[in-house]
């Protein structure tokens, strides 16, 4: 009897196994930095030291315990616990572990605090290192990295109050996780971050109600409201309130110095589309004590120091997103079979990949092009005309990019792609969320035309730049985005147009300057020759799909 149960159960076994068969293997245990060859050669110029750190955060990144970590954050959402069990008011968030240890991770390699830490040091690239891990990272999990971006974000606010900026951007520059709930002098390392919207105002800030009263010297009272308040157990928050002399920008501490709660009360979480591991409140401001930041009246001039480098990161996040989500269709591509060969194999398959890829290559080598452009623009007039200019065109673009992208890569893997056990239902979510994460397209669009107007000669000064690095092509090039901005300053519904033909130039330029060959003409000749497109995979014969995918994302077992 005893051997028919374990005959039974051996053969019940191998018959499960059998129907195991043509499922692509986990593309977790390699490394996200060395398989992405265009990034490699993006960051060739370092030094020795920091291209092992990019590597030991490639490891992790693709690693199955980092990819648990952030499948288990976005499955055990945030939950506000706005009282004790003995009914005093806490205005807690309680997070699942997975989150703290995705934040402990990504804090000790820097992503809240490294600019500002290699600024101190006379550092003159940090921005950019900054930004290549925050691509790799964007492609593990973009939750946690809200309240990073958040923290970079808000110190640069603070560096236009030197007082403040001394106090504060010591601890924030530590690289050890602190989740404690206490006054910020008593723990190891800050995070912060930042509310602006309100129930009627969100990006027009001559809306906004929440006011500052006067208590002596620089520190009010704070009473009002914010719709979405960022990352809520941040240990101070940049604000936008009203005094007597306009919007003005205040710090607003969660705790005060002898551990008193300051009078934040969270009235309730955001159940948002993506950035399901993070927390969104809002919030009721009750008379909280808060500092001035720089001078009253010029609130809108501190929070866009904040909000240029969150645009920067959204950028960034986006190109990672998007590169790691092709790079699972890519692989699962190669190993899934359907009609007696791999999905690469069939003309279709390869030539929308090939197509996606181009795109992806472009985003990738724009907005890491534009963390250079911030690193050098304190030193370099072109290159401040760049970032200023190139800051709203890039965060455009690439939100614009990814989720058609995503959604077609979730295609490539089928009913695999739907479910919410693999990663790109995950990053399809979180894409709108990044679109709208401070500038939505309309906003950007416009921005970019109110700076141009402002000045005429940055554009003109940009375009020649651009048409340096363009080579042959630039003239022509140049002449067409000149029309495109000349018809956009008469006619403001046609300013999207100019923005993208900016950026699709923008990124031919970079790749061509970084002699990629192939790659640099195919991305010309199909994004800025070939016009407008209805969707992916109409790569006409000229150009070799399996090269281009070989190149960029070269094949994994």
């Amino acid at each position: 009897m005893i051997t028919r149960i374990i005959d039974s159960v051996e053969i019940m076994a191998t018959v499960a196994n059998h129907f195991v068969t043509n499922q692509t293997p986990p593309i977790s245990g390699h490394n996200a930095f060395r398989l992405n060859p265009l990034l490699l050669q993006i960051a060739s110029d370092l030094d020795a030291d920091i291209l092992k750190d990019f590597d030991q955060i490639g490891s992790y990144a693709l690693s199955p315990e980092a990819q648990d970590l952030a499948r288990m954050a976005n499955e055990n959402t945030p939950r506000l616990k706005a009282y004790d069990r003995y009914g005093n008011r806490v205005d807690e968030i309680e997070f699942h572990p997975a989150y703290h240890a995705l934040m402990r991770r990504s804090i000790s390699y820097g992503l809240s605090s490294s600019v500002w830490e290699d600024a101190a040091r006379g550092n003159s690239d940090g921005h950019f290192k900054r930004a290549v891990r925050y691509f790799m990272l964007a492609g593990l999990e973009t939750g946690h990295l809200a309240a990073l971006s958040s923290t970079n974000g808000a110190v640069a606010a603070l560096m236009t109050t030197p007082s403040l900026a001394k106090e504060w951007a010591p601890r924030v520059t530590s690289k050890q996780y602190d989740s404690s709930n206490k006054s910020p002098v008593d723990k190891k390392c800050l995070t912060l971050s930042y509310a602006i919207a309100e129930k009627q105002a969100g990006t027009d800030f001559s809306a906004i109600a929440t006011r500052a009263e006067p208590v002596k010297n620089d520190v009010y009272r704070i009473i009002g409201h914010k719709w979405f308040l960022a990352s809520p157990m941040a240990d101070a928050f940049v604000i936008l309130a009203r005094t007597e002399a306009g919007v003005s920008a205040f710090m607003v501490p969660r705790f005060l110095a002898d551990n008193e709660r300051n009078k934040i009360h969270l009235v309730a979480l955001k159940d948002k589309l993506g950035n399901r591991s993070a927390a969104t409140a809002e919030a009721e401001f009750e008379g909280s004590i808060a500092q001035l930041i720089g001078q009253e009246g010029q609130g809108a001039a501190v929070i866009n120091e904040l909000l240029t480098l969150t645009r920067l990161d959204a950028s960034i996040a986006s190109s990672g997103i998007m590169h790691m989500s092709l790079a699972e269709a890519v692989h699962h591509a190669r190993h899934r079979k359907t009609f007696g060969k791999t999905l690469i194999k069939h003309s279709l398959v390869n030539r929308v990949l090939a197509d996606m890829a181009i795109d992806v290559a472009g985003s990738t080598a724009l907005s890491l092009r534009l963390a250079r452009a911030f690193d050098a623009a304190k030193t370099s007039e072109a290159e401040a005309v760049y970032a200023h200019i190139m800051t709203p065109v890039v965060k455009y673009w690439t939100g614009k990019l990814s989720v058609p992208l995503i959604a077609e890569a979730i295609e490539v893997l089928g009913g695999n792609g739907c479910v919410e056990t693999g990663t790109l239902a995950r990053h399809f979510r979180e894409v709108p969320h990044l679109n709208n994460f401070e500038g939505t397209g309309n906003l950007m669009a416009s921005e970019l035309q109110m700076r141009l107007n402002h000045s005429s000669e940055l554009l003109d000064a940009l375009l020649k730049q651009l048409g340096d690095e363009l080579g042959s092509a630039g003239k022509q090039t140049v002449d067409v985005l000149s029309a495109a901005f000349e018809l956009a300053r008469h006619d403001g519904g046609a300013t999207r147009i100019a923005t993208e033909h900016l950026a699709l130039a923008g990124a031919a330029a970079e790749l061509n300057r970084l002699g990629t060959g192939t790659l640099a003409e195919t991305f010309f000749e199909t994004r800025l020759v070939g016009g407008k497109r209805a969707g992916y995979g109409l790569l006409d014969g000229r150009f070799d799909a399996s090269t281009i995918l070989d190149a960029l994302y070269p094949p994994v077992n």
